[in-house]
């Protein structure tokens, strides 16, 4: 009874709907198993709308991909688990009955309990993979948090982005109606020819194709950050504040890559397999030793003749003597160890293109942006000037043509610079990278 109380049982776990959140206004996330400090110290409050830090913090708690990452931690320390359980004794047990009554003589019986001893030596090797197995995993799914919040920080961003130009679209829209039913009038009265024509009709049919493509975009990009929040696809997405923004120093970027072995989850989590390895391969060579089992019995013959003694069991290394393992095992170490300086190296070199981009950009967008302004000022003063009469429709239009291009190159500059400065945040794993205001209460 003692046993079976102390057996597993089975209990049902039914599927989920898979419908998703359909009201972020009353979730709560627990802030202090958030991976990076800027998120334990932000306050979570969706009820007045999401900003670049709720939606990584969203993300990293509720995000379908990390769940099935958790749910192979939970396997890794379960299998740690049982890498430090004692092999369970085997016990025999021998009776041999008499055919027939024989006078002087009864039934024999032999009983006895073994132990595997090469078990036991090999369980510290084997229970030091698994532990070291468990923090890679663990490893892997915080450098997988860092990733997803990286994702969710472009999300928002690209969403923010496409949702600005829509409106921006809509407008450059509205300002070219009248100009479109101006020429069509005019062309219909016979006052206008269709070469003359067709720059205005053509420049609203732009705008209008404009607006239409964006709307498309928008909308695959909503899905996928909904997907990413793990959000119902009804679910509003209310999304306030600036976009995240990073600009860090050349003095940043070197502190940081001074010590990036020693914090950058993804190269914990190799370190972390490699050692794993090391212990695979130890016990590999620990096992190239002769097998043992032990163990004592009792018995007693057909004549009641006791007896008991002990058992031994041994396994002569002739041929085997598991050098195809250790091989094996020596190979894969090399392997990891391989991969592990290439990632550093590679990392490095990516941290190094990145802050050369960001460095092309943040110059691009400077000038980009005095550019815009004055052309946005020549719009203005050119839309003045046409409905007052004093300018010839298409020179108006060419004078906003060229500041819409300038609009859109300027979005598509300042999203790029967005999205490096993130990946390098992603890359480097210093929080310290990050404004100030990319935390601060919400307005």
């Amino acid at each position: 009874m003692l046993a079976l109380a102390s057996c597993a049982t089975y209990s049902p776990l039914p599927l989920g709907d898979g419908e998703g959140i359909k009201d972020v206004a009353h979730l709560t996330v627990n802030v202090a198993e958030m991976p990076l400090p800027v998120l334990r110290t932000h306050a979570f409050d969706p009820a007045h709308g999401l900003d670049v830090t709720d939606v990584a913090m969203l993300a990293v708690a509720n995000n379908p991909d990390l769940r099935l990452l958790r749910d192979q931690l939970g396997i890794a320390r379960a299998q740690a688990f049982q890498a430090g359980l004692l092999p369970d004794p085997q016990i025999s047990i021998n009776q041999e009955y008499l055919d027939h009554v024989v006078p002087g003589y009864t039934t024999s019986y032999a009983y006895g309990i073994s132990e595997d001893i090469t078990s036991l030596l090999l369980r510290s090797t084997r229970k030091a993979a698994a532990h070291s197995q468990a923090d890679q995993v663990n490893l892997q799914l915080l450098w997988s948090e860092w990733q997803t919040i990286a994702q969710a920080r472009i999300a928002f961003d690209l969403v923010v982005s496409l949702r600005a130009q829509q409106q921006q679209l809509a407008g450059e829209q509205a300002a070219l109606a009248p100009i479109d039913a101006y020429v069509r009038k005019a062309l219909t009265d016979g006052n206008l020819t269709h070469d003359t024509a067709s720059p205005a009709i053509n420049a609203y049919a732009d705008a209008s194709k404009r607006l239409s493509d964006c709307t498309l975009q928008l909308h695959q990009a909503e899905h996928d950050l909904r997907l990413l929040l793990g959000l119902a696809p009804s679910a509003p997405l209310d999304l306030i504040g600036k976009p995240f923004d990073a600009s860090p120093s050349a003095e940043q970027v070197q502190t940081a890559l001074a010590d990036l072995p020693r914090r950058r989850p993804d190269l914990l989590a190799l370190q972390a397999g490699y050692e794993a390895q090391q212990a695979t391969l130890r016990g590999a060579i620990r096992a190239q030793f002769p097998a043992l089992t032990f163990g004592v019995d009792r018995q007693s013959d057909n004549s009641g003749v006791l007896s008991h003694g002990i058992n031994i069991g041994i396994t002569l290394p002739v041929f085997d003597r598991n050098r195809g393992a250790i091989r094996i095992e020596t190979a894969t170490r090399q392997q990891l160890k391989d991969d592990y300086e290439g990632r550093v190296l590679t990392t490095r070199n990516d941290i190094a293109q990145l802050t050369a981009d960001l460095k092309t950009l943040n110059g691009q967008r400077e000038q980009l942006q005095l550019h815009c302004a004055r052309l946005d000022e020549a719009r203005r003063a050119a839309q003045a000037a046409w409905q007052k009469g004093l300018l010839d429709w298409p020179t108006y239009l060419s004078i906003r043509a060229n500041a819409l291009s300038a609009d859109m190159d300027y979005i598509a500059v300042r999203d790029q610079q967005s999205q490096q400065a993130i990946a390098l945040e992603a890359l480097l794993g210093d929080t310290d990278l990050q404004p100030s205001s990319s935390s601060s209460p919400k307005s």
